[in-house]
C-alpha cells in the first residue's frame, strides 16, 4: 500500500469494506454486513491504519512531498492518532509598507554607498536590522547624530514635524520611508487639528509610530491607550472632538476603546475607513481562523517584542483560546512549548522575514510533524512606490515577486 512519498508507491483510496464476517450487535444481535455499526469500526480501523503508515512514510522522507501526503488525510483524523500537524498561514511576514522601507535602504546603499544614515530602526524587526548594518547602514537615534549634509532615511513608522526641521538645519538629505498607511493618519490629524478639534489617538503612547503622530499637533492630540483611558478623557470642546488609531493595533481590542469614545462624545469625527492598515487585520483574520476553523491549539508568531503588530497576533490566537508564543527565530523556540500540542499553527508579524518562518518549520518537519498550509507567504497583492530619487528599477520583492 503506497503512500505518494517518492520511492513509497502511490496513494491508493482506502475502500469501505465491510468485515466479512461480523459479529452481532450487541443491541440488537444482527449479523447485517452493512450495518452502521460494523461500518463505522471498519471504517474507523481502516483509516487510523492509513494514517499511522503516512506518518510513518513521511518520517523517512526529507519532507519534500508531506504537503501532497497531509492532503490524503481525512480532516482531523491525524490528531486523533498521534500525527502532529504543521500549518503555515498566510498572509503572514512582510507588508507593502515593510518592504518599501527595507527597500528604500537598499536602494541607498546600492546607489550612493555606505554608510547611509537611518534614524530609529527601519522596521521593528532586529534581524532586519542586523542585517542591513551589515550591509552598512548607520542606525542613530537623533538626527544630531549624523555628519552635516549626509543622507538619512526615516523609519516606516513616520516621525514628527520637528524631525524633519532638524534635518533641515542640519543639512541632511532626508529620505522618507514612511509607509503610506503611516502617512495617510499624518494627514487626518493635521486636518482634524486645523479644524480646532481634539484629536483622541488611539494607541501606546511609546510606540514609535504614535510618537510621530503625535508630533503632527501636540496640543491637541491626547493618545488613548485603553477603555479605562477612554472612559475618564477630558476635552476643551465635546462638540469638536475627532478619532484616529495607530495603524498596529488589533481591530477587536480598538472596538471597545472607540464603543466607549462614540457613546461619550456622539459628535466624534472619524476617517470614512478604519486606520488600521490592510495588512495588520488580514494577519489577525487568518489567525483567528487557524484557531476557530482549523483548531490549532498552539500558535508561533515570528517577530521582535518591540513590533506592535505581531504582538497583537499573539493576543488575537490566545482570545481564541490557543497557546500562543512570539519568537524571534526558531533559536527561542522551547521544545518544551510543544508539549499537549497536536496542532501547531506558523505565521509572522508584518515586519518578520520570511527565512526566519521557513527555519521554523523546517526544525519542525525534521522532527516529525507534518508540515501543511501556505508556502506561499502573502499574495495580497498591495504595492508601495519607492520614495522619489532612485535611479534604478525596484527589485521583483518590492513589485510582488518571490
Amino acid at each position: 500500500m503506497g503512500c505518494g512519498v517518492p520511492g513509497a508507491g502511490t496513494v491508493e483510496q482506502v475502500d469501505v469494506i465491510p468485515v466479512a464476517e461480523p459479529k452481532p450487535c450487541a443491541p440488537c444481535e444482527v449479523r447485517d454486513p452493512f450495518h452502521p455499526d460494523h461500518l463505522l469500526v471498519e471504517v474507523t480501523a481502516r483509516l487510523e491504519e492509513r494514517v499511522r503508515h503516512l506518518h510513518r512514510c513521511v518520517l523517512e522522507t526529507d519532507g519534500t512531498h508531506v504537503a501532497t501526503v497531509r492532503e490524503t488525510l481525512p480532516r482531523g483524523w491525524g490528531y486523533d492518532v498521534g500525527v502532529n500537524e504543521l500549518t503555515l498561514i498566510a498572509p503572514r511576514g512582510y507588508c507593502a509598507g515593510v518592504d518599501r522601507a527595507i527597500e528604500t535602504v537598499e536602494r541607498a546603499l546600492q546607489e550612493y554607498g555606505a554608510p547611509i544614515y537611518v534614524r530609529g530602526e527601519i522596521v521593528h524587526n532586529k534581524h532586519v536590522v542586523a542585517d542591513l548594518a551589515r550591509k552598512g547602514a548607520v542606525f542613530v537615534d537623533q538626527p544630531e547624530q549624523v555628519p552635516h549634509g549626509a543622507k538619512i532615511i526615516l523609519s516606516a513608522h513616520g516621525s514628527a514635524p520637528e524631525v524633519y526641521e532638524r534635518c533641515r538645519h542640519r543639512g541632511l538629505h532626508v529620505i522618507d520611508a514612511t509607509c503610506p498607511l503611516v502617512s495617510k493618519v499624518h494627514a487626518e490629524v493635521r486636518r482634524y487639528a486645523g479644524r480646532g478639534a481634539t484629536v483622541l489617538l488611539v494607541g501606546h503612547p511609546e510606540h514609535d509610530e504614535v510618537i510621530g503622530t503625535r508630533g503632527e499637533a501636540p496640543d491637541r492630540v491626547i493618545v488613548v491607550e485603553d477603555v479605562a483611558q477612554a472612559q475618564l478623557v477630558q476635552v476643551p470642546d465635546p462638540h469638536n472632538v475627532a478619532l484616529t488609531t495607530q495603524t498596529t493595533l488589533s481591530l477587536d481590542d480598538t472596538a471597545a476603546i472607540v464603543a466607549v469614545l462614540r457613546h461619550r462624545f456622539p459628535a466624534l469625527q472619524a476617517p470614512a475607513s478604519s486606520d488600521i492598515c490592510y495588512a495588520t487585520q488580514n494577519r489577525q483574520d487568518a489567525v483567528k481562523a487557524a484557531v476557530t476553523d482549523d483548531r490549532a491549539d498552539l500558535v508561533l508568531v515570528v517577530g521582535s517584542q518591540n513590533s506592535s503588530n505581531s504582538q497583537r497576533l499573539v493576543d488575537v490566537a490566545v482570545a481564541g483560546g490557543a497557546d500562543a508564543y512570539l519568537i524571534d527565530s526558531q533559536a527561542d523556540l522551547q521544545p518544551q512549548w510543544l508539549d499537549g500540542h497536536t496542532r501547531v499553527a506558523l505565521t509572522a508579524g508584518a515586519s518578520a522575514p520570511e527565512e526566519l518562518v521557513q527555519g521554523i518549520a523546517d526544525w519542525l518537519s525534521d522532527r516529525g510533524w507534518l508540515r501543511g498550509g501556505e508556502e506561499i507567504p502573502s499574495s495580497e497583492g498591495v504595492v508601495f512606490a519607492l520614495p522619489v530619487g532612485f535611479q534604478t528599477p525596484p527589485s521583483p520583492r518590492l513589485l510582488g515577486g518571490l
